[in-house]
């Protein structure tokens, strides 16, 4: 048989193979170079990604207001219901006195183990203290480790509010160092095994789960390492599908990651970035926010019970939900346990407590809320407004320190809502009130509620809501009266007969009392505290209600209409407004501008604007004025509009205040101040309805019921620039003189002395003339010329007696 030589293959039989294998190897090496055509771009695009993606978890962090630090020193009015809610405030627990954080109570002893943080000041460090509190003060302070008595004592400060950005993300940035070395262990004991050793993805740790997951018969141990999970999280982003590509993603991103940071630093960047919770719009990132979020702790507070839960949520914060799912949580934290012992970061004794220890959830995450007092927050917003535009405020990382007195806030709003409350009636319409308390001492503003339901956002009344303040404004007429002591004193003779004004359009204007009757010649100091509108407008109208003008104007930056209804209050202000002018009477006769932020601090903890200046010392002048009008409001407390307060049983505060009622009962006010604290109170209708309400029926039951639980040290009033003298008449007498009432006067302008053998009764009739020449004092800031228009006239408001 022939053959065509060109059919004739010299391989053999076999020799179609080769030409099979070499296509297929020139398909793959086609498809691997398409491959890594394609590979290597992307790869290069994602670690540009990785670049920038990864550089910002440099997080945009939420701005945190603080309330004041809780200062404790001998002498402070303080109980210890107070003291356990200014620690209660600020995340103390009750345990061993010995732990950051905790603190036990033995009797009237109180051993806290405080921790460092930073004020305006400065940083202040941890230590172990020992306070004791008794009959209503604290009587000593003790330093635990310095083992020495001290003068004084600050606790960090409760967070009260939270100013997000653009994302609702709370987290607290933590250095990896900083964190318990108990929780970076048990971390990479339950999620990641060879973490310091695998270079982003770890096989051995893939097959280890797997077999865990398939002798348990359910998902407990994951295969990702932390930095797939920091990869996941924090550049792809959590909540979305699993799928090839996106798991592709992740390892991709791990291996770049590895490749271009060190352990350390993605470390710090996932207990950063670890996703643990929602509540409401806020989402719960880093393990710091995790701890104030599931048990209302600091990190470093957390037992080892904690720690094992906060590992344990992390594989799923939904599912593992203490306060939903507490049985798969309990389980979730034992299973974490036992890996703990396992692997001998604790002993079977500290396992076995642990064991048996309860979840320790807080009930309420209120220590991470967005903003738990909304009317206090609004008034803080506010005064940072002229520094700090909201978009630079927000989501900056600053601390702004404010002067909020946790146990002040608290006691307003409790007694706002029970007030309330016990005066709604069927024929009444809705009640709202306002309420701003402020330190006496500085002008701190360390209260304030703005609704008759303190936790609801919404319209600020402390602060916006324009009422007329009926009575609230006498003080001021009787205090332009008393630095005039050539003709006035807390003992001239006043006349409270019917009185009437010509007004500038001629017509006549003739207030009346409330009680419809007229009473005579009457005491300057009995005047003001029993709120007589015939002698008061008597008087306003010697000092000139132009003068009233330019002194409220001068005191609180309001700028009224001077007629002659202001002497009765025809004013309209806010409860802060009146706080600020009242300010004045309460801090001794100090300007001092009232403020709730106290400083703010920048990421490092550096004070980048102070706001608690001291305000200038009172004048002399300023100091005799106040204290004698203070003199007639403690007078107004025990004996005038205000005397229900000391049936209430707060006699022992010496308090000093003056009730307002505006027409028709529509406006119930009230302003009183002790040694240590002012606090106005308003209580009315939002569409000014009647509500049957004077000052001492509405507003003063609020201020009432926040001082029977607020500590506050006596208001006593210094004798500095004053002559006490006995007074008869209108002379100064022996104290046995039948009659005889003691009263304070300017140095320099008591009345002449006449025994009680010389005095006649009706002999001395009107005012006492002083003796020696006119002195001249802080009086002249309202010495205004007069001025050609003529008041005009406004409602008339009266402050009924009860």
């Amino acid at each position: 048989m022939e053959y065509d030589e060109d059919d004739i293959d010299d391989d053999g039989p076999d020799a179609v193979a080769p030409d099979w294998r070499r296509r297929l190897l020139t398909w793959g090496l086609a498809v691997v170079g398409l491959g890594l055509g394609f590979l290597i771009p992307y790869v290069l695009y994602l670690n540009h990604q990785v670049s920038e993606r990864f550089g910002e978890l440099q997080w945009q962090v939420p701005t945190r207001v603080y309330a004041r630090p809780l200062r404790l020193a001998p002498g402070l009015a303080m109980d210890a219901q107070t003291l356990k809610t200014e620690l209660d405030a600020a995340a103390y627990h009750e345990g061993d006195g010995v732990r950051a954080g905790t603190y036990v109570r033995d009797g009237s002893r109180w051993t806290i183990a405080s921790r460092g943080f930073r004020d305006i000041d400065g940083a202040v460090g941890p230590s172990r203290i020992e306070v004791v509190v008794s009959g209503g003060r604290v009587t000593a302070v003790r330093d635990l480790v310095g083992k020495r008595e001290v003068r004084a004592v600050r606790l960090d400060a409760a967070r009260i509010a939270t100013l997000y950005g653009q994302r609702q993300e709370e987290r607290r940035l933590v250095r990896a160092d900083d964190v318990p070395q108990l929780f970076t262990d048990t971390l990479q004991a339950v999620e990641d095994r060879d973490f310091a050793h695998h270079h982003g993805i770890d096989l051995s740790g893939m097959a280890r789960a797997a077999w865990v997951n398939l002798r348990s018969g359910e998902r407990r141990q994951g295969a990702s390492t932390l930095t797939q999970q920091l990869a996941r999280s924090g550049l792809l982003g959590i909540g979305r599908e699993v799928t090839w590509s996106r798991k592709l993603n992740e390892i991709l991103y791990a291996l770049i990651i590895e490749a271009r940071y060190g352990k350390g630093t993605i470390l710090e960047a996932y207990l950063n970035q670890v996703y643990l919770g929602q509540r409401g719009a806020q989402a719960i990132h880093g393990v710091a926010a995790g701890a104030e979020f599931w048990f209302g702790r600091r990190l470093e507070d957390l037992e080892t019970h904690h720690v094992a839960l906060l590992v344990g949520i992390i594989r799923g914060p939904s599912y593992y939900d203490p306060r939903r799912h507490p049985e798969r949580a309990q389980a979730r934290r034992d299973f974490v346990l036992a890996n703990m012992l396992q692997t001998g970061l604790i002993d079977q004794a500290e396992h076995d407590r642990a064991l048996k220890a309860p979840l320790g959830i807080t009930t309420s995450p209120g220590s991470i809320a967005a903003n738990r007092f909304p009317a206090y927050v609004d008034l803080v917003r506010r005064q940072l407004a002229r520094d700090f535009p909201a978009n630079e405020l927000q989501g900056a990382g600053l601390s702004v320190m404010t002067g909020m007195s946790p146990s002040a806030q608290a006691y307003a709003e409790a007694s706002v809502v029970a007030t309330l409350k016990s005066l709604e009636t069927a024929k009444r319409p809705p009640l709202q009130a306002g309420v701003v308390v402020t330190d006496v001492h500085d002008g701190v503003v360390v209260a304030v509620v703005g609704s008759g339901q303190p936790t609801v956002h919404g319209f600020n009344r402390a602060v916006e809501a324009q009422r007329p303040v009926g009575s609230l404004l006498k003080p001021f007429v009787y205090l332009l009266a008393l630095a005039r002591p050539t003709e006035y004193s807390l003992a001239t003779w006043v006349d409270d007969s019917p009185v009437s004004v010509t007004l500038a359009n001629g017509r006549r204007w003739n207030p009346g009392n409330s009680d419809g009757r007229s009473h005579g010649s009457v005491r300057l100091m009995d005047a003001l505290a029993m709120s007589y509108n015939q002698s008061t407008v008597r008087v306003g109208m010697q000092v000139d209600p132009r003068r009233l003008a330019e002194l409220v104007h001068t005191l609180s930056g309001v700028r009224a209409e001077p007629n002659p209804s202001l002497i009765l209050g025809s004013l309209d202000q806010s409860p802060y407004a009146m706080a600020q002018l009242y300010q004045f009477l309460a801090s001794g006769g100090e300007i001092q501008p009232l403020h709730a932020v106290r400083g703010v601090l920048d990421t490092e903890g550096r004070a980048v604007n102070r706001y608690d200046k001291k305000p200038a010392p009172a004048t002399e002048g300023d100091a005799i004025a106040a204290r004698l009008v203070t003199l007639a409001l403690q007078h107004a407390v025990t004996s005038g509009t205000g005397r229900q307060l000391v049936n209430d049983g707060l006699g022992r505060l010496n308090a000093a205040g003056k009730t307002g009622t505006s027409n028709d009962g529509r406006d119930s006010w009230f302003a009183g101040w002790t040694g240590d604290h002012l606090a106005v109170a308003w209580v009315g209708n939002d569409q000014n309805e009647m509500t049957g309400l004077y000052g001492a029926t509405g507003a003063m039951r609020v201020w009432s019921g926040m001082f029977s639980r607020l500590p506050s040290a006596p208001l006593r009033v210094g004798d500095a620039g004053l002559d006490w003298q006995w007074v008869a008449q209108s002379n100064a007498t022996d104290a046995s003189c039948p009659g005889a009432r003691r009263f304070a006067f300017v140095n320099g302008f008591a009345p002449p002395y006449q025994s009680c053998v010389q005095a006649m009764p009706g002999l001395f009739e009107g005012e006492g003339e002083g003796e020696g020449q006119e002195r001249r004092g802080w009086r002249e800031w309202f010495g205004l010329g007069r001025r050609d228009e003529a008041p005009q006239p406004a409602p008339v408001t009266e402050e009924p007696t009860p």
